[in-house]
């Protein structure tokens, strides 16, 4: 049996990983193009947080150095999925919670330091922080993205 304590990490680990999975871009989204009705909060999340990423990047082009740190400030601090979620999530994760959970907090470590590099308009920092958010984005997509979809809605 876990304590309340225990149980408490592990709904913070799956709360921060979602983050992590959400902010690297496309994530879940980018293979399901319908919405089923099964739809988890975290694909909508995880659809925001690819605007945003996307938006960045169009951001860091156009050198718009307030746009940029207000997407990556969404970013570090995005929406979780309701605690029922979670708590499935965090059920279907069990001990590889942890391991998502670092990479998502490599991710909002990233967008904190891509929106402080934009606060300074400077530009070869954003996109260096922003590299190391995509590498974290893309460790997770590449560990978890496929068998959680197969998981949560039977896609290969």
């Amino acid at each position: 049996m876990i304590s309340l304590t225990q149980f408490k990490r592990w709904v913070t680990v799956i709360a921060a990983s979602v983050i992590l999975a959400s902010a690297c871009g496309t994530a879940l989204a980018q293979n399901v193009k319908a919405q089923p009705d099964n739809a988890l909060a975290l694909r909508h999340i995880m659809q925001d947080l690819d605007k945003n990423t996307q938006a960045i990047s169009h951001g860091i082009e156009e050198k718009d150095w307030p746009l940029v740190a207000k997407l990556a400030a969404l970013i570090a601090d995005h929406p979780t999925p309701p605690l029922g979620e979670k708590v499935r999530i965090l059920t279907y994760l069990g001990t590889d919670a942890l391991a998502f959970r670092g990479l998502d907090k490599d991710a909002q470590a990233a967008a904190t330091a891509i929106q402080k590099a934009a606060d300074k308009e400077d530009g070869p920092g954003v996109i260096a922080a922003f590299g190391k958010m995509q590498a974290a984005c893309m460790a997770c997509h590449n560990s978890y993205r496929a068998p959680f979809l197969q998981h949560f809605y039977g896609k290969q």
